[in-house]
């Protein structure tokens, strides 16, 4: 029988072809590897703590909204345990009580008699720090938490505690225990759990919602404990993965543990008696959740044909990987040839490769990538292309190089057969993204074309998105900004007239989903307000003020249009202009006010014929002036503001507070490089476009008192709809007052990621009269009303417009 020898140690490994056994014997086989830890943190264990507590704070809410049909379900269970005589709701009393205690105390005396003792501790401490967790949580909620909840988990009754103390510290301590893996003992368990749950009802002693609190927070306090001390490391050492190699008909001699590529696996590189060497990897059970969330997040966030297939069990993970490497060689692609596999006991598996030796390509400096590999490496793509394998990691250390020169791919367990046209379209977007970070854009696209054909570079035009590269070739795309746009460009020198349709890859991007959120709490804040109206006060609303600000906000639409016609020097038509307006009002509903107006502007300067470069300058001059105008008027109205009771006509307090802190603020932005380059980037690009824009409008007198009174019209025109909704509820403040909360919160909802700024504005709006000395009903209502007229009342009208524009090809 072949015997082992392991070397265990705690540097770096001696080469395998220099391990030799001490004492001659060919018969020995002698295994390097670094000494395997006694304990782990199984990523399974934190996800399932992490989903404990997403389902116990989803039961918790889910209480809250259904407080009527659980209380009257809790009234039906308890009715229905009340009616059982009484000696059977002693003796389940007394079951249930000897069960929760019984079953853990076998469970115990079981482990320790199979010497796993330690086990047992790691459970006792679980049941410990559960029952100290509800015990606390217990009593602030009893003493300090939500009324609501309280209710929810007591039942209203005095003694009855809100987390069962008894069940929170023996389903913590099975669950640190591992008793789930044993389906006898797990059955006992849950059948004591449900008699206790009875007994409890029967004696009012325990809600539905406590009982059920109670049990997320003992599995939590569980999870919690197995990942903080780890867990018995049951990933075979590298002597079993000799012993499943020599049972596969291999002869090894000597075995190294190689640095670890790849979360989800080991290597070792294995010496065989004939003199060759295998390179084999280990697939462990317990590291086939790594990266979990990630990859749940992509599945998420990306389109079903671009993302990876769904975490499979360990030996499905085996059958794909050997399925690949063997399609890939039918192929004819220069892959490792695949020459076994083999599981190892149930908690691992191996797949065994013949060894070539090679250089990872990120190994290979930049000037030693002539066009000769470049044009190898395309046709080792294209050779999977031709069998509908796509690769999904062609990234430089997936792609090798032998010591004659010969390209070799590797790492294809990554990979798809029967693949779409679109997953291969992203392998191109990939290596040809990868290859111009490398060699440049124009040298990779060239070599691309000369082997794979213009024609396929220009399929995978729109793949050319930065959610569609590996992680690494993102970031390392942050170090180069433009070169994906310099791709794009080398393909259209190649096929100009190519008319690629766009794909969307993404199901929506994360300020999407900030969006979203955000604007679930601004329309909740937005319902609280509106529960706080008086509704006698609305009707008794004056009209004629409410008329004026109707025509104030109406205004603003045409002093918009002016303030559009004076930063274009071409001619723009008032009439169709002041339409785009209304039409910016109805887009408002679905993007934030800041990014709205400047996009349909844009759009609408692009179709009267300005090319996008302009179009975008002269929108962007007309939101600088804004802006300036913005910041002058807030610094003067508070200047007026803070001198009106003065005798001289000295600055506001609040002036010198906000000067003070412009001015920490810009040198604080001087003194650190990163925000200075990032401010000097910013202004650099803005100067770019920009100035040359103004300087041309700056040649027409006209333009720039068309320009400059529709800026200011538009900013006088909201104060005026603002104060006159104040006037039409009988509240009273000065028009410089109003117009600073205007311009406050003006600028609050144009920096939210809301839609229209949707509750941002709201809120600064209110606060903003109330400190000012309204009431805050009137300011409530003022605010509503304001922003009935300028937000919600013009969708209407903006949706007609938009329709026309788009019917009449101006947007």
């Amino acid at each position: 029988m072949t015997k082992i020898r392991e070397l265990r140690e705690h540097g770096k490994s001696a080469p395998v072809d220099d391990a030799r056994s001490s004492t001659g014997d060919d018969s020995v086989v002698l295994v390097v590897e670094p000494l395997l830890p006694q304990r782990i943190r199984r990523p399974s264990d934190l996800l399932r703590f992490l989903a404990t507590l997403l389902g116990l704070a989803a039961v918790v809410l889910l209480a809250l909204v259904a407080k009527k049909t659980l209380n009257g379900l809790e009234s039906d269970v308890i009715d229905g345990t009340n009616r059982a005589p009484f000696l059977l709701s002693g003796l389940v009393g007394v079951l249930s009580g000897a069960a929760m205690l019984g079953v853990p105390a076998a469970y115990a005396i079981e482990r320790v008699l199979h010497r796993d003792g330690l086990r047992v501790a790691e459970g006792l401490f679980a049941a410990i720090a559960g029952m100290v967790l509800s015990f606390a949580l217990g009593e602030w909620l009893l003493n300090a938490g939500p009324e609501d909840l309280r209710l929810l988990l007591t039942g209203g009754r005095k003694g009855v505690e809100p987390l069962n103390t008894l069940l929170t510290s023996v389903i913590a301590y099975v669950t640190a225990v591992r008793i789930s893996r044993r389906p006898t003992w797990r059955a006992a368990l849950w059948s004591a759990v449900a008699l206790n749950a009875i007994a409890l009802f029967a004696a009012t002693a325990a809600t539905i919602l406590g009982i059920v609190v109670s049990i997320l927070v003992g599995l939590a306090v569980g999870y919690a404990t197995l990942y903080g001390v780890g867990s018995p490391n049951t990933r075979p050492p590298g002597s079993a993965v000799v012993a499943a190699l020599a049972k596969l008909g291999f002869a090894p001699v000597r075995a190294r543990r190689l640095d670890d590529d790849h979360q989800s696996s080991r290597r070792y590189a294995i010496g065989l008696k004939d003199g060759s060497r295998l390179d084999v990897t280990v697939l462990d059970r317990d590291r086939q959740v790594a990266g979990l969330l990630y990859r749940l997040w992509r599945r998420i966030r990306l389109n079903t044909e671009t993302r990876r297939r769904a975490i499979r069990s360990l030996r499905a993970e085996l059958e794909r990987e050997a399925l690949m490497a063997y399609a890939a060689q039918a192929a004819g692609a220069s892959t490792p040839r695949l020459v076994g596999t083999s599981e190892i006991g149930t908690e691992a598996a191996l797949l065994a490769y013949e060894h070539t030796a090679t250089r990872a390509l990120d190994d290979i400096p930049d000037e030693e990538i002539d066009d000769d590999l470049l044009a190898q490496i395309w046709e080792q793509v294209l050779l999977l292309q031709v069998q509908r394998l796509a690769h999904r990691r062609l990234t430089g250390d997936s792609i090798h190089v032998d010591n004659e020169g010969r390209v070799i791919l590797m790492d294809a367990r990554s990979g798809e057969i029967a693949a779409g046209d679109l997953l291969l379209r992203l392998d191109i977007a990939q290596l040809l993204t990868y290859l111009s970070l490398r060699v440049g854009a124009e040298r990779a696209v060239r070599a691309a074309a000369s082997v794979a054909g213009p024609n396929t570079l220009a399929g995978a035009l729109p793949l050319l998105q930065r959610i569609a590269l590996t992680r690494e070739t993102r970031a390392a795309l942050n170090r180069n900004k433009e070169l994906l746009t310099a791709i794009r460009e080398q393909i259209v020198e190649l096929e100009p007239k190519v008319e690629v349709e766009e794909v969307r890859l993404e199901r929506f991007r994360p300020r999407t989903l900030i969006t979203i959120i955000a604007s679930a709490f601004a329309a909740y804040f937005l319902v609280y307000y509106i529960t706080q109206i008086n509704l006698n006060m609305i009707s008794s609303a004056k009209w004629s003020w409410t008329g004026v600000a109707l025509i104030a906000a109406m205004l603003t639409y045409v002093a918009a249009a002016l303030m559009l016609r004076g930063f274009v020097p071409e001619k723009l038509p008032l009439g169709r202009t002041v339409l785009v307006q209304f039409a910016g009002s109805f887009v408002k509903l679905v993007a934030p006010a800041a990014v709205s107006g400047v996009a349909i502007n844009t759009r609408y300067l692009q179709k009267r014929g300005i090319s996008p470069g302009q179009a975008v300058a002269s929108v962007g001059a007309s939101q600088l002036i804004g802006l300036g105008f913005h910041i002058t008027l807030l610094l003067l109205f508070a200047y007026i503001t803070g001198s009106s009771a003065a005798t001289s006509f000295t600055p506001s307090r609040t002036l010198v507070f906000v000067m003070l802190a412009v001015a920490v603020l810009a040198l604080v932005v001087v003194t650190v490089p990163r925000l200075r380059r990032l401010v000097t980037g910013r202004i650099r690009s803005l100067f770019s476009g920009v100035i040359p824009r103004l300087l041309d409008v700056l040649q027409s007198p006209r333009k720039i008192f068309e320009g400059f009174t529709g800026t200011l019209l538009l900013t006088i025109f909201f104060v005026v709809c603002l104060d006159a909704s104040v006037r039409a509820f009988g509240g009273s403040l000065s028009f410089a007052a109003v117009a600073i909360v205007f311009l406050a919160g003006n600028a609050i909802g144009s920096a939210a990621p809301t839609p229209g700024g949707l509750g941002a504005v709201e809120v600064s709006l209110t606060a903003g009269l109330t400190l000012s000395g309204l009431p805050g009903e009137v300011a409530t209502s003022a605010v509503l009303l304001f922003r009935l007229l300028t937000f919600w009342l013009p969708v209407l009208p903006g949706w007609a417009s938009f329709t026309y524009l788009q019917r009449h090809e101006a947007l």
